[in-house]
């Protein structure tokens, strides 16, 4: 079985807003510093599907042509802007068919979970 896959990521305030920009979810928790300092979080929080989004490249980088079948997704904790974080990859076992479980998971510095979840992708059939 594969090893657990780490990549260290910090994402800045441009990629919230450019995310804000592709998604249409403008809200100010996530592009508005004056207004997210105001709240409970204290400064912007990276979009939840950006966060996805960054695991789903991972997944597609290190599993080239694999399809994703299934994944759950958890937001435990805020994840800011230019805080550096671990993405993190860990197979749980092959699954009949040809499918992997993974464990998908965004660590934040202080080892909280800003994403935990677990999906299930197809392996493309090896070829000799």
């Amino acid at each position: 079985m594969a090893e657990r896959i780490e990549e260290q990521r910090a994402f800045t305030q441009a990629e919230f807003d450019a995310f804000a920009e592709l998604s249409g979810d403008h809200n100010p928790i996530h592009v508005d510093p004056a207004f997210a300092a105001s709240t409970a979080f204290g400064a912007t929080v990276a979009h939840g599907m950006m966060l996805f989004s960054a695991i789903r490249g991972l997944i597609a980088r290190q599993y080239p042509a694999a399809r994703m079948l299934s994944q759950e997704l958890m937001f435990e904790a805020p994840t800011y802007a230019d805080e550096t974080v671990t993405l993190v990859l860990e197979p749980l076992g092959a699954v009949d068919g040809g499918e992997l479980r993974l464990a998908t998971r965004v660590i934040k510095p202080d080892q909280r979970l800003g994403l935990s979840g677990e999906c299930v992708i197809q392996l493309p059939e090896q070829t000799a």
